[in-house]
């Protein structure tokens, strides 16, 4: 690299720190979801690909201005859609510098300090679950691929090659759509995944999976995996953690739990009894970038038996013997699917050494105290109805009038969501529970007030009575 080069990257450094640094400073006056326009879409189509390079700084401009700026800013102290990721600004730091160093996270040989760093990082999160000594784990890109990981071993673990296709898995109606499709991916027909009711709380129901283990059993099927939510993404409910490790046990089944952001109250003393019960499963699925406030994409699988995933994913080819250390040392390309990998842990340990573990238990904590903060808001309101309250950050409501159909009630709870995304001032989206359309807030931003959550609420009302008006009603 030439001295002029070395020049241009190190005035281009300072320059995106500056733009990302000023951007974050004053997010709360920025709209929470910007679209890019037509002409826009246009522009960048147009760009097309150069046959000589342009100069860095029009490059990153454009990036800036055409690309970075049409998006949902999910660390937006009001994006309360989804399950959001407001990452800190800790987490960016870590990540400029990883990237900067591009540590391949495969082996001892190539990343010995990276790779001690996600033992020692996998070690802390699976005593926050209360896990033995000889509990293991990884880092994987999201919870889409952790949850795969999980599913992956407990059918390597609980059938024979020659069962796979009388194998049964159990998820509740309420489960991320991810496990199905992970279990898809694995190779599972429509009638080997049973979708098992939700109970009134929006939680599997104990009952109905026992019925169904015991009509699979006697079919000759192979019952071998349940999928437990340790905070479902509509209503944020936790199912009955302990019945279904009970029955888990009963029938020598794998209990996974998908705990992708409700995971996170583990590291927080006031509410992780929420998820008692968790410590009896065999794998458990986290996602840092949710509710640890991680950049995209840091998700953990974590696995009572560490001893699972390398007996599940180990292989050993001749053009990696040389890459082997033979000293007990972890090379976690043998832990899960993907043998290139970038050291995902750094960025969290990064966090957690800056700022401590009462912090981050504190910033967890807030995000539930928020949610709490909106329903208070929402029970002002005579035409307001609380469809599930709030729990793990997220409440569920919609407006409604025993005056109008249910049909009706639906279409303005749907142009009151599109109110606010025109607007900008917030982020809040729509769901579906017991056939009707409600509203749903997600609240896990550290930085998010009291203030943010009571105005965004008295803005849907006004919407409210706007969409009324539209309406003739």
């Amino acid at each position: 690299m030439n001295e002029s080069m070395k020049k241009e990257l190190y005035q281009s450094v300072q320059y995106i720190a500056q733009n990302y640094l000023s951007a974050y400073d004053n997010v709360s006056e920025q709209r929470a979801v910007t679209i890019a326009d037509e002409d826009t879409i246009k522009k960048i189509r147009n760009i097309g690909f150069p046959k000589n390079g342009r100069p860095l700084k029009n490059v990153i401009d454009e990036m800036v201005k055409e690309v970075y700026t049409n998006q949902a800013i999910m660390q937006h102290p009001r994006f309360l859609a989804f399950v959001p990721s407001p990452a800190t600004p800790i987490s960016w730091l870590a990540d400029v510098l990883t990237y900067s160093y591009n540590p391949h996270a495969g082996s001892w040989l190539q990343s010995s300090s990276a790779s001690c760093i996600e033992q020692e990082v996998i070690k802390w999160l699976c005593q926050q679950a209360g896990y033995p000594n000889s509990a293991g784990g990884l880092f994987v890109s999201g919870g889409s691929m952790s949850n795969l990981t999980a599913l992956i071993t407990a059918r390597n673990v609980k059938l024979s090659e020659n069962e796979y296709a009388k194998g049964v898995a159990y998820l509740s109606r309420q489960t991320h759509s991810c496990v199905a499709r992970d279990l898809r991916i694995m190779g599972l027909l429509t009638e080997q995944i049973k979708n098992i009711p939700s109970d009134d709380k929006y939680c599997m129901d104990i009952s109905h999976l026992e019925q169904e283990i015991i009509k699979d059993t006697k079919a000759g099927k192979k019952p071998f995996v349940v999928v437990a939510t340790a905070g479902t993404t509509n209503t944020g409910s936790i199912d009955s953690l302990n019945e279904i490790a009970d029955l888990c046990e009963k029938y020598n089944m794998w209990m996974h739990v998908d705990g992708a952001y409700g995971g996170s109250v583990l590291v927080s003393p006031k509410y992780k009894h929420l998820l008692d019960g968790i410590s009896r499963a065999d794998s458990i699925t986290w996602d840092a970038h949710k509710w640890l406030f991680q950049t995209y994409g840091c998700s953990m699988v974590l696995m009572k038996n560490g001893r699972y995933l390398i007996n599940c994913f180990s292989t050993h080819p001749e053009y990696l013997k040389d890459a082997v250390i033979e000293n007990d040392q972890t090379n976690y390309w043998d832990w899960g699917p993907e043998l290139t990998r970038p050291a995902r842990s750094l960025k969290l340990w990064f966090t957690i050494q800056t700022l401590g573990t009462e912090k981050l238990s504190q910033m967890v904590e807030h995000g539930i105290q928020l949610a709490e903060w909106a329903e208070n808001e929402i029970k002002k309101y005579q035409e307001w109805e609380i469809i599930t309250p709030a729990q793990l950050a997220i409440v569920n409501f919609r407006y409604s009038s025993t005056d109008l159909d249910e049909h009706l009630l639906d279409m303005i709870n749907a142009r009151i969501s599109q109110k606010m995304i025109d607007d900008g001032f917030a982020c809040v989206l729509t769901t579906k529970l017991k056939g009707k359309t409600v509203l749903r807030i997600c609240a896990i931003h550290p930085d998010a007030t009291e203030d943010d959550m009571r105005n965004t609420v008295r803005l849907l009302v006004d919407y409210a009575k706007q969409v009324k008006s539209e309406y003739k009603l």
